[in-house]
C-alpha cells in the first residue's frame, strides 16, 4: 500500500511538471511568440501597445485555406505595414495578390496550419506540399495562371535584344532593372514599369505616340530615340507579352517551347503520350521519388534538375533522352516544371487566361510555325531539322535536308505529321488526342520549308504509282545495299523503317525512286545513281526493281 501511495505521488508530481512546463512552452518559448515579440519591440510607440503577441491566421472558407504563416511573417498580416529590409517581417512584395484574399499556401505551397517553420515550410518527411524555394518562389503563379502564346526561345530573345538594343530600359523598369537614375532621386523612370505589360495589356500603338512625343520635343532624349523597323516593333511586343510579373517564368516556358517537349509529354491535355503527363508535375509528392541518385537533398527541385543531367541514371530504363543541358537551362527548366501545378479553386475565380485554355481551347504555346516545331518537333528532328542520335535509340530522320524537301511534296509532308509513323517513336499528330490541328500542321509544313530553304516540287507529271519492275528482281540489291542501314525486313535501323504502311501509302514511285538515286546530303544515305569508291552505280531498272520490291511491305501493319 505504502508503495503505491509514492507510485501515486511522484507519477502525479511529474504529470504536474510536465504540463507546467508544456504550458510555459506553449505561452513563452514558441517560435511564433519570439518572433512577434522581436516585431513589436521595434514598431513605433505609438502602434507598439496595440500590436497583441497572438496566433495570426488568414481564413479563406472558399479556397479551404486556413494559414498561419502571418504569425511569423507578421509584416504580411492584413493591417500590417511591416519592417522594409527585414527577411522576417517585411511586408510582401507586390504581386498584385493580397495575402488576405489568397492566403500563402495556394501560391507558396507548405503546411498552412503548421506554427513552427520546418513543419510550415514542409520540410519535414511525408509532407506532400514543401513550400517552393525562394529562388523559383514565381512558379507558384502556375498554380492559377496557364500563360498563353508563349513564343520559342529564339523569338523570346529577339524581342529582349530588341527592347534593349533601342535603349528602352532608359525610362521603363523591368523586373526591377531599368529607369534612369537621377542625383538625389529627383525624377527618373519617365515611362511607366512594364513588368506587368502582357498581364494588364499595353497600347499596341505606343511607338507611334514615342514618334509623336518626340516630334513634339517632349521626349527627354528627342535625338536617341530612332526610328524601329517593323521586325524590331513585332519583336518587342513579344517581349512585352512576356511581361507577366512572373520574371524568368515565361523565359523558362520558351526554353521548354524549343526543346520538343511536348513530343513526349502532355500539359493540359496537350502533347504526346511516350511519357508521363506534366501538368501537375510541380506537385509530386518527393516522398514517391527515389533520390538515390540525386545530391543536393531530398526536395523536387534537386530531383528535377538531376533528372535532365542524366534521366537513365535516376530512373533506371527511362526513354527520356539524355540531353547535355547547361546548368542555366537545367535552372531554367527546373522553374517551369514547377510551375506545372493546378489549384482545385472554384472556377469563378480563375484568372482568364486559364478558363481561354481550359474551356476555350486556347493554345499555350505560339502557333506559328518555328514554335510549334519547336514544341513538339525539335527533340527527335532536331532545332534545325538536322536529326538527332541518342545513345541506344535509332536515328532520327533530317527533316530539314534539302535533298529531302526537294523531292518531298507538300502532300507528303502534311500526311506524315497527320497519320505518323506507326510502330515508331513518330505520332499521328493529326489524330492523337491532344495533337495539332489542321492549321498547324499546315504551319509546320512551312516552317520546313524555310529550314530546308527548299520550294514545293512542282508537281509530278507521272501517277503516284508508275513503277512496273519485278519485286523478285529488287530483293537482292536491296538485302546487299539496303538491309544494313534499313534494316532485312524494312524495320529499321540506322536507317527509317521503309515497311511502313504509312509511308508507303503517301510516297509516290517518283518519290522513292529518286530518292535512291539522289541520296540525301550530310547523311549515311548514299545517291546510288553515282558510283562511289566501294561500289558501282545501280542502273535506272535495278532502282525500279527495289522500289517495287518496297512495294510488297505497303500493307505491312
Amino acid at each position: 500500500m505504502r508503495r503505491n501511495k509514492h507510485l501515486l505521488l511522484w507519477t502525479s508530481l511529474g504529470t504536474l511538471l510536465f504540463l507546467g512546463w508544456a504550458a510555459y512552452q506553449e505561452n513563452f518559448r514558441q517560435e511564433w511568440r519570439q518572433l512577434q515579440s522581436a516585431y513589436r519591440a521595434r514598431l513605433p510607440a505609438d502602434r507598439r501597445d496595440a500590436f497583441a503577441v497572438q496566433l495570426r491566421q488568414i481564413v479563406i472558407p472558399s479556397l479551404g485555406v486556413a494559414d498561419r504563416c502571418v504569425s511569423c511573417h507578421v509584416g504580411m498580416a492584413p493591417g500590417e505595414s511591416g519592417i522594409a529590409g527585414d527577411p522576417v517581417f517585411a511586408p510582401h512584395p507586390d504581386v498584385r495578390h493580397d495575402p488576405a484574399e489568397f492566403g500563402c499556401t495556394v501560391c507558396h505551397g507548405g503546411q498552412g496550419r503548421a506554427t513552427v517553420a520546418e513543419d510550415a515550410h514542409g520540410a519535414v518527411r511525408h509532407w506532400p506540399e514543401p513550400m517552393i524555394p525562394k529562388r523559383f518562389a514565381f512558379a507558384g503563379c502556375g498554380t492559377c495562371h496557364t500563360h498563353l502564346a508563349v513564343p520559342n526561345r529564339a523569338e523570346y530573345e529577339s524581342g529582349r535584344a530588341a527592347f534593349e538594343r533601342h535603349d528602352c530600359y532608359a525610362c521603363h523598369r523591368v523586373d526591377g532593372r531599368g529607369g534612369t537614375l537621377r542625383p538625389l532621386g529627383v525624377g527618373g523612370m519617365e515611362g511607366p514599369d512594364l513588368s506587368r505589360a502582357g498581364a494588364l495589356g499595353f497600347d499596341r500603338g505606343w511607338y507611334a505616340k514615342h514618334v509623336a512625343h518626340r516630334d513634339a520635343g517632349e521626349t527627354p532624349w528627342p535625338a536617341a530615340f530612332e526610328p524601329l523597323s517593323r521586325a524590331d516593333l513585332d519583336a518587342i511586343d513579344v517581349f512585352l507579352d512576356a511581361r507577366v510579373g512572373a520574371p524568368g517564368l515565361v523565359e523558362a516556358k520558351a526554353l521548354f517551347h524549343s526543346l520538343g517537349c511536348r513530343g513526349c509529354h502532355k500539359i493540359g491535355g496537350v502533347g504526346g503520350d511516350d511519357g508521363p503527363d506534366l501538368t501537375r508535375e510541380g506537385q509530386r509528392d518527393p516522398g514517391e521519388l527515389d533520390f538515390s541518385h540525386v545530391p543536393g537533398g531530398r526536395t523536387l527541385p534537386a530531383w528535377f534538375a538531376e533528372h535532365f543531367r542524366a534521366p537513365a541514371r535516376v530512373v533506371p530504363g527511362s526513354a527520356m533522352p539524355y540531353l547535355g543541358l547547361s546548368d542555366d537551362r537545367i535552372g531554367r527548366l527546373t522553374y517551369y516544371l514547377l510551375s506545372l501545378r493546378r489549384s482545385d479553386v472554384p472556377e469563378r475565380l480563375w484568372p482568364r487566361d486559364r478558363i481561354r485554355a481550359e474551356r476555350f481551347g486556347e493554345r499555350e504555346f505560339a502557333t506559328d510555325g518555328a514554335t510549334i516545331y519547336g514544341t513538339f518537333c525539335a527533340a527527335c528532328h532536331g532545332p534545325r531539322g538536322e536529326g538527332m542520335r541518342y545513345p541506344g535509340m535509332p536515328a532520327f530522320p533530317a527533316v530539314g535536308n534539302p535533298d529531302f524537301l526537294a523531292l518531298a511534296p507538300d502532300e507528303l509532308l502534311r500526311a506524315t505529321v497527320t497519320h505518323g509513323r506507326p510502330g515508331r517513336r513518330m505520332p499521328a499528330w493529326g489524330h492523337l488526342e491532344g495533337g495539332l490541328r489542321p492549321a498547324e500542321i499546315d504551319a509546320v509544313v512551312a516552317f520546313l520549308r524555310e529550314l530546308g530553304g527548299v520550294a514545293a516540287p512542282e508537281p509530278d507529271p507521272e501517277p503516284a504509282r508508275w513503277v512496273a519492275a519485278d519485286p523478285e528482281r529488287g530483293r537482292a540489291p536491296y538485302a546487299a545495299l539496303c538491309a544494313g542501314c534499313h534494316g532485312p525486313e524494312g524495320g529499321g535501323a540506322e536507317g527509317p523503317a521503309l515497311a511502313n504502311r504509312v509511308l508507303l501509302a503517301g510516297a509516290t514511285d517518283t518519290y522513292l525512286v529518286e530518292t535512291v538515286l539522289r541520296g540525301r546530303r550530310g547523311t549515311s544515305m548514299e545517291g546510288f545513281g553515282r558510283p562511289s569508291t566501294i561500289r558501282p552505280a545501280l542502273d535506272r531498272d535495278d532502282v525500279l526493281a527495289i522500289v517495287a520490291y518496297l512495294r510488297t511491305w505497303e500493307n505491312t501493319p
